[in-house]
């Protein structure tokens, strides 16, 4: 078994302890071999419980491992031997002689037939060797120390005593960690993602009624504050831990996944007028009743180095509630063009301001990038892609940029 899939066997450990799994947990133990509770198996043995103390040192070892594995075994069975003779059950006095003890014979023959004799007294402690037994909790306080130390000297134990050092619900953080990733993937990131399940991975799915996109970032628009972040999803999720803080969506994956936009034909722009009754935000809340995310065409581009989706909220900030995306009827929409602005080249994307909805911006297949105004129909700003120090280029990268120029 790998170490990463031996870690994962302790986080399941912690998690069903945690969730007070006792049964499980140390079943779990056992037949993994990781971990040895010895806190356990002391209990076992001072409540006499020997069948389950022998089952659960057999997922560790075996009784002609090695001497320390035999002496353990040894000691146990002959506690158990001595306790039924204590009780005068002859009959289950034997049972244990024969099918626990007699293994033992192969090894020293001498020793097993002392302890058969033992059989024929009224009270063993009438043997020299056993006349300071006392009663049974005592007798079974006193082995366990001799257990423990063999325990610890076994080399088949080694490394298999301590529990790692782990934070209380690691299994739940890692799976809310997934569970923030996967929504940081989202084409459409809802504020408040109501996550039901873990058996497939979270997608927040296409909104029913899409509206004006907003952009993300751009600096020809400058500094655009977005209404609210999102908050971790730890407090929406199946789990409920205290919150950890998400890495960028590029800290989670070394290759982001390349997505390609369809080419828009044409050198002009069209489009038709958002509704009919265009919604108007309220003084009191301006963000009412606009999406809060990035547009379609912002969330499908690769996500730059260190952006994230704000997922981390400061502490003094709360996170900002919105309402659930409307749906209205295609007959809400207009079908005939409304607009036709000339960019001069194919347009690739196009996003509208989140709150100055008349304010639209286009970047097209050469590079260029224009602001425009369409209630006016006026081109506010365009900026035109250039390449720095071209002089330092290659002299194919010149003449084609001398061509592009002329063109």
């Amino acid at each position: 078994m790998s170490s990463l899939s031996r870690e994962l066997v302790f986080l399941i450990l912690q998690f069903l302890d945690e969730e007070k799994f006792k049964e499980t947990v140390h079943k779990l133990e056992q037949e993994s071999g990781f971990y040895f509770n010895m806190k356990y198996f002391e209990d076992e043995v001072i409540n006499g419980n020997w069948d389950e103390v022998e089952r659960y040192l057999g997922g560790f070892t075996k009784v002609d491992d090695n001497r320390y594995s035999m002496k353990i075994f040894f000691e146990i069975r002959k506690q158990k031997y001595l306790e039924a003779l204590d009780k005068h059950d002859r009959s289950k006095a034997v049972e244990i002689l024969v099918k626990d003890l007699k293994v033992f014979a192969s090894f020293n023959e001498e020793l097993f037939k002392e302890i058969t004799q033992l059989l024929t007294l009224e009270n063993f402690r009438e043997n020299e060797q056993l006349s300071k037994y006392g009663d049974t909790k005592s007798a079974r306080a006193i082995m366990l120390v001799e257990l423990k130390k063999l325990i610890e000297a076994n080399p088949l134990f080694r490394d298999k005593l301590q529990f790692p050092n782990l934070k209380s619900s690691r299994l739940r953080t890692l799976i809310n960690q997934s569970l923030n990733w996967q929504h940081q993937l989202c084409k459409n990131p809802r504020p408040n993602p109501d996550i039901k399940t873990l058996f497939v991975d979270h997608s927040c799915g296409q909104p029913n009624g899409a509206r004006a996109p907003s952009p993300a970032n751009n600096p020809l628009l400058g500094s655009i504050p977005k209404p609210g972040g999102f908050p971790q999803l730890g407090a929406h999720g199946p789990f409920q831990p205290a919150p950890t803080p998400v890495a960028p969506l590029a800290g989670w994956m070394s290759n982001p996944p390349a997505v390609t936009h369809p080419a828009v034909s044409g050198g002009a722009i069209g489009f038709a007028a958002m509704l009919k009754h265009p919604r108007t935000p309220s003084a009191a809340n301006p963000s009412m009743d606009y999406p809060s995310g990035d547009s379609d065409h912002v969330s499908k581009r690769p996500r730059p180095v260190g952006l994230s989706e704000e997922v981390n909220l400061p502490v003094n900030m709360m996170p900002v509630t919105y309402p659930q995306s409307h749906s209205y009827p295609q007959d809400d929409f207009h079908k005939a063009v409304a607009r036709t602005l000339s960019q001069g080249s194919a347009p690739m994307s196009m996003d509208f301001h989140p709150v100055q909805q008349t304010l639209l911006l286009v970047g097209t297949n050469v590079g260029d990038i224009g602001l425009w105004d369409v209630g006016t129909k006026e081109r506010l700003v365009v900026r035109n892609f250039k390449v720095w120090e071209l002089g330092k280029c290659s002299m194919a990268l010149q003449v084609c940029s001398l061509q592009y120029v002329v063109q």
